[in-house]
Parts: C-alpha cells; sequence; structure tokens
C-alpha cells in the first residue's frame, strides 16, 4: 500500500502541476484542485504514518507530502485571489 499510494500520488502531483502551471487564470479550476490536494495531503499522511514504511521511498514520500502542502497553497492563492484591477491614486 505504501509504494502504490507514493505512485499514486506522484502521478497526482505531476498532473496537477501541469494543469495548473496552464491555468493559472481559470480560477475554480485552481480551487478544485486546491481542495483535491487537501485531500491527497491527508492521505499522504495518514499512509505515510500508517503503515508499514518501504525504506527506498519512505524520505521521497515525505517531501511529496510537505511539496504538496506548498502546492494547495499556491493553488488557493490563486483560487480565491481578486483579480479585479483597482487603481489606487
Amino acid at each position: 500500500m505504501f509504494t502504490t499510494m507514493f505512485w499514486i500520488l506522484a502521478i497526482w502531483f505531476i498532473i496537477n502541476v501541469i494543469w495548473m502551471w496552464f491555468a493559472t487564470d481559470n480560477q475554480n479550476l485552481q480551487k478544485t484542485f486546491a481542495w483535491i490536494n487537501v485531500v491527497a495531503v491527508i492521505v499522504g499522511f495518514w499512509v505515510y504514518f500508517g503503515v508499514a514504511k518501504v525504506s527506498g521511498i519512505d524520505t521521497w514520500f515525505n517531501i511529496l507530502n510537505y511539496v504538496n502542502i506548498v502546492l494547495a497553497i499556491v493553488q488557493f492563492y490563486f483560487g480565491y485571489r481578486n483579480n479585479s484591477n483597482m487603481k489606487h491614486a
């Protein structure tokens, strides 16, 4: 389960980053991906701390979890930012 979940999260991370990069102006997509990443982070840490670790990918799994947190924060920013052009005098 550890290895399988690592690869699922790694593939999701790659797909997520590619879609996020090309759709930074699509706020609905960014919000959706951010909330999916929250679920991915919860599942990732649950698997990381809940099942027997595989020593070869143990560190990479943990790094992937923390990078997913950073990615979710960026996506929340792009998803919930205010796009109105305010003019300051």
